[in-house]
């Protein structure tokens, strides 16, 4: 009485079909549409919506880009420290992915960048 048996693949709902090639190295700028909560007040039910632009690095990449459950971990410098979000690819609240730029890296996986700040941070771009 469960899904186990079954060969339907559920992926066809949440899979999105405009994904760009994303790799570790690339600079992505993310649009990601947010509702912010409604107000308490019965007169005054206003759904508040806004759209935010997060850019940064990618450090990681999880799972295959034809999964609907893959990953990117993307990292932005902001007021001298990092912060990191992992976005999951095909969410209905991802409005766009966009590479801005490309670079040349030897890793799959970006973490030594965690630990450097300023010029030492910096990836060579590819041309």
């Amino acid at each position: 009485m469960g899904f186990e048996n079954t060969d339907f693949d559920f992926d066809i709902f949440y899979k999105k079909e405009n994904l760009p090639i994303i790799n570790p190295g690339d600079k992505v700028r993310v649009t990601i549409f947010l509702e912010l909560p409604k107000e308490a007040k019965e007169g005054g039910k206003k759904e508040k919506e806004r759209i935010q632009v997060y850019e940064g690095v990618v450090i990681a990449k999880h799972n295959n880009i034809k999964k609907t459950n893959s990953t990117i971990t993307v990292r932005k410098m902001f007021q001298g420290g990092g912060i990191e979000k992992v976005f999951l690819l095909n969410s209905p609240w991802i409005k766009d992915i966009t590479v801005v730029s490309r670079a040349q890296v030897r890793r799959a996986k970006l973490y030594y960048l965690r630990e450097r700040t300023g010029k030492s941070a910096r990836l060579k771009r590819k041309i």
